[in-house]
Parts: C-alpha cells; sequence; structure tokens
C-alpha cells in the first residue's frame, strides 16, 4: 500500500467534505430569511457575507438578523468578533461556518496610519540628519612649490612614462602574435592546445594567453575548438580545411624552430 498517495487522496476526498458541509451548512441557516429589499432567496458568498439571488445585494447576515440574547441589541463588528452595540456583549454568530471575519474597514485604516507613522518617522529622521551635517570644509589650494624639491621629484618619477608602459604592454600580451601562432600550429586534425609550442617564459601565462587568442580566432570562425575531458582541442575550422597546409611555415610566424610536441598540464 502506498500510505502517501492514500493519505493525499485522503486529504482531498476531506476538503470536497467540508466544502459540501458548508454549503450545507449556510443553506440551512439561510432557510427561514429572507432579502429584506425584495424578499428573494439567500445564499452564502464568502465568510460573513451572504447575497440575494434576485436582486443581488450583499450584507452580513449576522447583522442583518441576529440580536443579542441579553437585551436584543443589533451586533457590531468590532476587529474579529461581534459586539452588541447596546450592553456590549459578545455574539456569537450562527452564520460562520469554520472562518473568522474581520472588520476591512478598521484594518484599512489602521494599515493607512501605520503609513502615515512610517513617513513621519522618514521625515523625522532626514530633519535630523539634514540638522547634523557639517558645513563644507574649507580647503586652500595646494601649492607644491612650498616644499623644496617636491616638483623636482615627481618630475623625476614621471619621466619616460609612457615609454616604459608601452615597453612593459608589448612584452605581457600581444595577441596578433598570439593569433598567428595559432594560426601557424593548427592542423587539418585535432591538436590539443598544451601541444602547441609556448611563446613565452612563464608556461602558466602562455597558455592562458594562448586560450585567449583561440577563442578570438573559433569566433572569427578560422578554427574550432572543443573540450575533451582536461583538454582543449582544435583544428582548422572546415572551410579553411583544404588546401590550406601550412607546414614549414611555423618557423617564420613566432621565430620558434621547434616542432609540434611536449604537454603540458591544462
Amino acid at each position: 500500500m502506498n500510505i502517501v498517495a492514500v493519505s493525499f487522496d485522503l486529504a482531498r476526498a476531506m476538503e470536497v467534505f467540508i466544502e459540501k458541509a458548508k454549503r450545507f451548512f449556510y443553506s440551512v441557516m439561510l432557510l427561514g430569511h429572507r432579502c429584506p429589499e425584495c424578499h428573494g432567496p439567500l445564499t452564502m458568498v464568502t465568510e460573513g457575507r451572504c447575497q440575494c439571488r434576485g436582486c443581488g445585494n450583499k450584507w452580513d447576515p449576522t447583522v442583518q438578523f441576529e440580536r443579542c440574547l441579553e437585551c436584543g441589541g443589533a451586533p457590531v463588528l468590532r476587529v474579529r468578533r461581534y459586539q452588541c452595540a447596546v450592553c456590549g456583549n459578545d455574539i456569537r454568530s450562527k452564520f460562520l461556518f469554520d472562518g473568522l471575519v474581520f472588520n476591512a474597514e478598521y484594518f484599512r485604516e489602521k494599515m493607512a496610519e501605520s503609513r502615515q507613522r512610517k513617513q513621519e518617522q522618514r521625515e523625522q529622521v532626514r530633519q535630523m540628519l539634514s540638522e547634523s551635517r557639517s558645513g563644507d570644509l574649507p580647503s586652500e589650494h595646494a601649492d607644491l612649490s612650498e616644499v623644496p624639491g617636491l616638483l623636482e621629484a615627481l618630475n623625476a618619477l614621471t619621466t619616460d612614462l609612457d615609454e616604459s608602459l608601452a615597453v612593459e604592454s608589448r612584452a605581457h600580451f600581444d595577441l596578433s602574435r598570439y593569433e598567428c601562432h595559432i594560426k601557424a600550429h593548427t592542423r587539418d586534425f585535432p591538436i590539443g592546445l598544451t601541444e602547441m609550442p609556448p611563446l613565452g617564459e612563464d608556461p602558466r601565462r602562455d597558455l592562458i594567453w594562448r586560450f585567449i587568442a583561440v577563442i578570438f580566432l573559433a569566433h572569427a570562425r578560422v578554427v574550432d575548438i572543443w573540450q575533451d575531458g582536461q583538454k582543449i582541442m582544435v583544428i582548422k575550422h572546415e572551410a579553411n580545411r583544404e588546401g590550406q597546409d601550412v607546414s614549414g611555415e611555423s618557423e617564420n610566424a613566432d621565430g620558434l624552430e621547434r616542432p609540434v610536441g611536449g604537454t603540458e598540464a591544462w
């Protein structure tokens, strides 16, 4: 027996039974009452609200039909319960099956008051912050000539800075050079990216730059790449394979005279 499935079936059956019992309860409780406007039959539409099937008017049946057992006063909905408008005693409604009613107007007012209080608190905090804010700090213009030798030292630090930065940048990464290197060592059959000879002295950094270059070449449809386990495989793009053998060009492309080979960990 599937206990879980049986439990869900039982829960659904109970929901259907409760709904039928609720409709029967309301029909019995409203059986002897009629619409005060057109004397039409009534039906419950939600907890604490009934509707005339003739004219469509809606109202609270507890307030309309019930009276206080102590003094005969009419009930008034106070937040979540009914009270007698005369003596103040609680009145238990016979038109409620298993739900609770609440005074919608009361809760709307409370929500409006809560929003108003929050807005007032934000305004107070904003006012406090604006009052505690300090004024602008006056700052005098800095005169570098007041410090002896400062200008000369700064000029010495920045001399030939552009040229040194350009040389350093070229020494780090040249995308065109790496693209030529990749194309020179790409064949009509798959070859691992790590099997291509490096261009730089740092193997890890050189592998990263080879990977960047091969991504650009794949985007330009010069090569095709895919992952095979821990390796990145490279092959000439299908449209460039026939008649595009570049054997013998690897020496001229990057100045290397070593054959393709030698593996590294990817």
